[in-house]
């Protein structure tokens, strides 16, 4: 584990406020279905801000995405998603994260906060990816990342479910989330 005092270099890294650029980045999920296959499904980017000190290991996140603009390919699915049953998204419009710490551990960026889903507040850690910096042909100063966690949705009060009759349950508890990042550092 990485002390307070520590720091750790990251070549390309700039201070300052980074931006999330949406066009450039999603947020997606997987889950069992049935138990026998996987669900994918995608989320808006709202928005994302990285405060970015000297130290990256002192960074601070925040993040909103779009609870209603969630897509898994299956309209019908989807406003049921929306529904009370799941993400009730006109009680809780927003899915929101704010980071608590940034740890670098074993090769590792981990990047731990508080995610809050359908009202309810839980920690977590996203193993962080560095894609790498660089400039685009606008002079636009851009970092890229992946970011992925597992999540229990029934721990944020995701707990509709029905039984099947072969045993099993229609829709698993843990939730991969991967944040696919791209933004630029803002003057």
């Amino acid at each position: 584990m990485t002390d307070s005092t520590s720091t750790v270099d990251v070549p390309g890294y700039k201070a300052g406020t980074w931006v999330l650029d949406p066009s450039h980045s999603e947020v997606t999920f997987s889950l069992r279905h049935m138990m026998i296959s996987k669900v994918r499904g995608e989320f808006g980017v709202k928005s994302a801000t990285i405060e970015a000190p000297e130290n990256p290991l002192e960074a601070k996140v925040t993040a909103s995405v779009d609870a209603a603009s969630i897509s898994t390919n299956d309209e019908n699915r989807d406003k049921h998603l929306r529904s009370a049953d799941f993400f009730d998204v006109e009680t809780y419009p927003t899915i929101d994260f704010v980071s608590t710490g940034v740890r670098y551990e074993k090769g590792d960026f981990l990047v731990d906060g508080d995610l809050t889903m359908h009202g309810v507040t839980k920690p977590v850690t996203f193993t962080l990816e560095f894609g790498g910096f660089g400039t685009d042909p606008y002079g636009n100063y851009k970092a890229g990342a992946t970011a992925t966690t597992v999540i229990n949705r029934e721990d944020f009060g995701l707990t509709w479910n029905a039984a099947l009759e072969t045993g099993g349950v229609l829709v698993g508890k843990d939730v991969t989330i991967t944040l696919d990042l791209q933004g630029s550092i803002q003057d």
